[in-house]
């Protein structure tokens, strides 16, 4: 291929122009990508165009609309009715396979470590005002039938006649101070989202409490949606204690302050019809069937009380299988290869619960996409399209495809876009390696008028032009993989190679400028040292993503586009010793520069921990992350919940039962930057919990 061939070319250009010309190289490498030939994609453009002509952003607002209008009351009654809505527009529209699944919502049930939550119903709440008097007007501050978002999800239920309650405010304190204090009978009004000090409140004794956090104050009369209720973690689970949540708006906060400035004490009163109880946590799937038995993933989220998050994301999902099965049908397009499925689930728990229950089915999955709060306005900066990619251990060809489905598609239209690397917050996680599925994930952020998590998040705010474009994105991802074979996998490896080169490059740039001000010879060995292994990460990482192309044909093929993609690997890794190579004479020269007269070596410190954990080989016992959802925060020994923090996320990933633990911290530091994180220490923890096993070590 042409392409190919450029690309070598422009491998050798970089691997033998001296450090000097480092500035005038980046130019030739300019201007080579601005002249070089269009790779092959024909295919994809047209696949776009075909998509755009038959797309209908008013069918997604409409799905938008209707999935809204049952999951804004976020209680589990209301999610069936979501499921059931989905399963009749999912057969209407001639999807095959279509049903509904019904993860236990029982409390006790675990996918991986995640403890499913108990199903939760709620009729309606109140809470107002009852000393001092007010009007009318001004004394009710939550009504659950005007406003769901005035009720915590998974609130605890009053008497049916009511509690009464004095209002407490807590400023701030620590949670360790919180649960010392004397609460009972009465409600905290937090300042921080409640959800973070529940475990706290209930070792104080309180009621439950009035959130009075915002993630946007000048939203003067939004509440936060408080969708987490656990004691120990997101969902409530059998053993969590029934405390009453409600949330109010910064102008009702302001007047509750007030009141407590000026009177001193503040009581309401709580009514709360609500049941805890073993129901089911649904999920709807559908397919557009391959003629093989692999497959490719949509992943949307039901069961949040937003329109754009995530309401919106379940909608561009619906919309693309749509467009794709009616040009299908047309014959305009070929019924692809591998089977596309739609999976439109409860955020976290259904997709781990479909990943557990499903395994043959994930094992043949080749790729997925996330979509997770798309659809904001487009004149807001905070709206801006991000895709993010898989972590490192999971280094994949998809990250530069979806690249080049953005730009394809986002150049045209001139809408801008941009990347991310790895982050947790969704279903982004399938490319952990124990689940073995590549993932990027769509987000668009928030904006003062694109609320998160909030009353204010309503179908009004959602953007025709947003659903469509990420309708049209995620469609031609979904098709394109769904349908390659080994033409496709060549070009995507060929991708694969010209991000390997772009982000090989990347790794080394910042030790160009930090050799330059190394002023002594053990700075400049250390920066030097350092350089050279984030070169080696990356050329390993990239050669990865390139090799990952081999899923995309039959073990029959395997051997053949393997020889084929081998000189792309090979020109990686070239082009890494080049810049090996670069930044070892740059040193020399900063050394002869400042005068020293020995050569300047590469300085590797001793690596905290090394000697114990180079002793340890952690195995994983099941898929997915550890959230801590059964161990008190004030028991974890100041460790974070795994649920979502990224340091110990990434370092579980790259613990396989071989590798040993000092491996895993230089791999996880190589991918995430220098962390004081005790590695040791954490992973100890886990296995005395039997979240892990020692194959070696202590």
């Amino acid at each position: 291929m042409k392409e190919h061939r450029q690309m070598r070319a422009r491998s050798k250009l970089r691997v033998l122009l001296p450090a000097t010309c480092f500035v005038i190289a980046v130019l030739i490498f300019s201007a080579l990508r601005a002249s070089a030939t269009a790779p092959p994609d024909t295919n994809l453009k047209r696949l776009i165009g075909e998509i755009q002509s038959e797309l209908n952003p008013e069918q997604a607002m409409d799905f938008m609309r209707r999935v809204y209008s049952t999951d804004r009351w976020f209680n589990f009654e209301k999610f069936g009715e979501t499921a059931e809505y989905l399963k009749g527009a999912m057969q209407q529209m001639g999807l095959g396979g279509v049903e509904i699944g019904r993860p236990p919502a029982d409390g006790v049930t675990q996918a991986g470590f995640w403890t499913m939550p108990l199903a939760w119903d709620v009729k309606e709440a109140r809470l107002e005002i009852i000393d001092p008097p007010l009007p009318a007007s001004s004394r009710v501050l939550c009504d659950y039938q005007k406003v769901p978002t005035a009720l915590g999800e998974w609130s605890g239920p009053t008497p049916p006649d009511g509690i009464t309650a004095e209002v407490v405010e807590l400023r701030q304190w620590p949670p360790d101070k919180i649960a010392t204090m004397d609460l009972r009978g009465k409600l905290a009004l937090a300042d921080e989202n409640p959800a973070e000090i529940k475990w706290a409140l209930v070792k104080a004794g309180a009621l439950g409490a009035i959130n009075a956090s915002t993630e946007n104050p000048s939203l003067r009369d939004a509440r936060q949606w408080m969708n987490a209720w656990g004691d120990y973690g997101w969902a409530f689970i059998k053993g969590s204690a029934p405390l009453l949540c409600f949330s109010i708006t910064p102008r009702e906060a302001q007047r509750v302050r007030t009141l407590l400035a000026q009177r001193g004490v503040v009581r309401v009163r709580a009514t709360v019809h609500s049941r805890y109880y073993s129901g089911v946590y649904p999920y709807t799937t559908g397919v557009i069937p391959g003629s093989g038995s692999e497959e490719v993933l949509a992943l949307g989220h039901t069961s949040e009380e937003g329109a754009g998050d995530n309401a919106s994301g379940v909608a561009a999902l619906m919309e693309a299988m749509a467009t794709l099965n009616r040009l299908i049908m047309a014959g305009k397009i070929p019924k692809p290869k591998r089977t596309i499925r739609i999976l439109a689930m409860p955020e976290m728990y259904g997709s781990m619960y479909y990943i557990k229950t499903h395994p043959e089915q994930i094992h043949h999955t080749i790729a997925a996409l996330c979509l997770d709060t798309p659809a904001g306005k487009y004149d807001l900066a905070g709206s801006i399209y991000t895709f993010y990619l898989n972590p490192g251990v999971a280094s994949s060809y998809t990250d530069a495809f979806i690249l080049k489905v953005a730009d394809e598609y986002f150049s045209k239209i001139k809408r801008p876009w941009r990347w991310h690397p790895f982050a947790t917050g969704t279903d982004s996680y399938l490319g952990d390696p124990t689940i073995g599925v590549p993932t990027v994930w769509a987000y668009s952020g928030n904006d003062v008028n694109t609320p998160h998590h909030s009353s204010a998040d309503t179908p009004d705010r959602v953007d025709p032009k947003s659903l469509r474009d990420l309708s049209t994105v995620s469609a031609a991802y979904l098709y394109y993989l769904a349908n390659a074979g080994e033409p496709e996998a060549m070009w995507l490896a060929e991708m694969a190679q010209d991000r390997g080169y772009d982000q090989i490059l990347e790794a080394a740039r910042p030790f160009v400028d930090r050799i330059d001000r190394a002023a002594s010879a053990r700075e400049l060995g250390l920066v030097l040292e350092e350089g050279l292994e984030k070169i080696q990460y990356a050329a390993g990482r990239q050669s990865q993503a390139v090799l990952s192309t081999l899923q995309l044909v039959s073990s029959e093929q395997r051997e053949t586009l393997r020889k084929s993609i081998a000189p792309l690997t090979e020109e990686l890794e070239e082009f890494a010793r080049g810049q090996a190579e670069r930044l070892r004479t740059l040193a020399a020269e900063r050394g002869r520069s400042l005068g020293f007269s020995s050569p300047v070596e590469p300085i590797a410190l001793p690596a905290p921990q090394q000697a114990v954990a180079s002793t340890i080989v952690v195995k994983r016992m099941r898929f997915g992350t550890i959230p801590l959802d059964r161990i008190a925060p004030d028991q974890r020994q100041g460790y974070p919940s795994g649920a979502w923090d990224l340091t110990p996320i990434i370092a579980l990933y790259w613990c396989d039962g071989h590798r040993n633990l000092a491996d895993v911290i230089h791999l996880t530091q190589m991918e995430l930057g220098p962390s004081k994180f005790d590695f040791v220490g954490y992973f100890r923890f886990l296995r005395a919990h039997g979240f892990v096993q020692f194959v070696k070590g202590q």
